[in-house]
């Protein structure tokens, strides 16, 4: 069993711990000097990658628990786009995964109130949907996303996903992801 952090949305951490994330740009970040996970302290010099999955889906959002926990991330969890906004601005996570179809705010009002806020604007977001037209892409990549993953996935490989859009972020890579998130749709 994973540890759990009790708060008013109830968002659940996983830390992996199997390798440290250094990320040059914090300056969108809070520091967390010592993270604290089940009575744990984190050195700041061994921090991971926090991952915010905003998914009304309770399946979805346990295999991307345990495979990104087990790719040593930080898992916050999100049921409604309304949470996930009110995690996302308190947290400040590094990434989010974030579905597209939820009742109430859907995924590209979230998107969108993420991009408005100063805050979170700087947040890279992976959409992760069953909604599979090239319409919906470039939709995605005109709401700032800067990767699309569609519904049925690998669960497996989403950690690698994830990985792959955190270390092109910090290369400056966005606007090749985006590019790139769009020429799949011929795929």
């Amino acid at each position: 069993m994973q540890p759990t952090r009790s708060a008013p949305l109830h968002p659940v951490r996983v830390s992996g711990g199997r390798r440290p994330f250094r990320c040059e740009d914090r300056s969108r970040r809070q520091e967390r000097p010592h993270a604290r996970l089940g009575g744990v302290a984190q050195p700041a010099a061994q921090s991971t990658p926090t991952v915010l999955v905003i998914d009304d889906e309770r399946s979805i959002r346990l295999l991307c628990r345990v495979n990104l926990g087990a790719s040593g991330m930080t898992v916050l969890e999100a049921e409604s786009g309304e949470e996930g906004l009110e995690l996302a601005r308190r947290e400040r996570p590094d990434i989010i995964i974030l579905d597209v179809m939820m009742p109430g705010l859907d995924g590209w009002d979230v998107a969108r109130e993420l991009a408005a806020d100063e805050q979170t604007r700087d947040i890279p977001v992976v959409f992760l949907t069953a909604r599979a037209d090239p319409v919906d892409r470039r939709h995605g990549r005109q709401l700032g996303g800067l990767g699309y993953v569609v519904k049925p996935f690998d669960p497996v490989a989403i950690g690698g996903v994830i990985e792959n859009v955190l270390a092109r972020v910090e290369r400056g890579e966005q606007e090749q992801l985006r590019d790139e998130m769009t020429s799949e749709e011929h795929q």
